[in-house]
């Protein structure tokens, strides 16, 4: 029982340190990943959802304390997001439950998750071509927070806690990109920051009320901390060093096969999909990018010819790179 025991702590801990890895590449809310991992690691639906968010909501905390004392958040958009967001996300864990009993409550979560994983694609999939948009039109990022807009910003948080509550999946995804949409002309690091910090109660506000439900389980839930939190730690170091572009598109595929499968998808149709998405994905994006006036894909720098596909940003006034470009910049890397 012992052997069973370790083998499993094992397997959650190797897990939870390469989502965390990819979490740290890309930005990207981990329970679009972490979630299925742990169903297909054995761990119930239900279980899944309320671990995970308990250990995203350790993690979350300590981004967001880096952001507060950084002052990059807006705290006035995140406040009309946590109006929406906290009430739909402790409803989260109630609704699961009023679906009966533990089986039609596990069916239930596996097809929102599901569902939530091919809606978190689409989005993040919108959301590198909002970024592609931006840096080709050329424009400049604000230096003044826009103004807020109360209504539809509550809305999102409404939306997104509910999913969140129910899934675990949405808080780094379908905020950030609605964000995108309301707010095209706030900074990325401020972006970022804001979304951090709404997101800190809305997922302990989830967590809450699941652990309220149905409990933790501690073999689960330590190793998703212990694990994620180097993970990381070591994919924000290596973020500069990886194609963000292929990153990006490849989580845009791995998300799309795992919510087709949580959904009972044969995997044979499965298989055929994600073959056809390895190999039209790549050529689809290559034409959107012409579209913008880009090359199809990106030119790699060699030795020989020490340049690059990226120029770098114009200087500042103290010689420092310029904000916005260097933002702007960094975005035509990742895309």
């Amino acid at each position: 029982m012992s052997e069973i025991v370790t083998m499993a702590t094992l397997s959650l801990l190797v897990v939870s340190f390469l989502v965390g890895i990819v979490v740290g590449l890309t930005g990207m809310g981990g329970g679009a990943l972490m979630t299925p991992a742990l169903i297909f690691l054995g761990v119930s639906p239900t279980a899944a959802v309320a671990n995970d968010l308990v250990a995203a909501s350790v993690n979350k905390s300590v981004g967001a304390g880096v952001h507060w004392r950084s002052g990059s958040p807006n705290l006035k958009l995140a406040g009309w997001l946590m109006l929406g967001s906290v009430p739909t996300a402790f409803a989260g864990a109630f609704i699961i439950a009023a679906f009966g009993g533990e089986s039609e409550q596990d069916s239930f979560v596996k097809a929102a998750i599901g569902v939530a994983l091919l809606f978190t694609a689409a989005t993040y999939t919108v959301r590198m071509y909002l970024n592609l948009r931006i840096v080709t039109d050329g424009g400049t990022l604000s230096q003044e927070d826009p103004p807020v807009r109360p209504l539809p910003t509550f809305f999102v948080g409404a939306v997104g806690g509910l999913l969140v509550g129910i899934t675990s999946v949405g808080s780094g995804s379908l905020i950030m990109v609605a964000l995108l949409l309301l707010y095209p002309t706030l900074s990325a690091v401020r972006l970022v920051g804001t979304d951090l910090v709404q997101a800190v109660p809305l997922v302990l506000s989830a967590a809450i009320s699941h652990v309220l439900v149905s409990g933790v389980d501690w073999a689960v839930l330590i190793p998703l901390i212990v694990g994620g939190t180097p993970g990381t730690f070591l994919g924000s170091k290596l973020a500069h060093w990886v194609s963000q572009s292929v990153v990006r598109r490849g989580i845009v595929i791995v998300l799309t096969l795992t919510g087709l499968g949580m959904l009972g998808v044969p995997p044979e149709y499965v298989g055929i999909i994600g073959a056809g998405l390895l190999i039209l994905g790549p050529l689809a994006w290559g034409a959107v990018r012409q579209t913008r006036g880009l090359p199809a894909f990106d030119s790699l720098p060699t030795p020989m010819s020490g340049s690059t596909s990226t120029p770098a940003p114009p200087a500042g006034p103290n010689g420092s790179p310029d904000r916005p470009a260097a933002e702007r910049a960094r975005d035509r890397a990742d895309t």
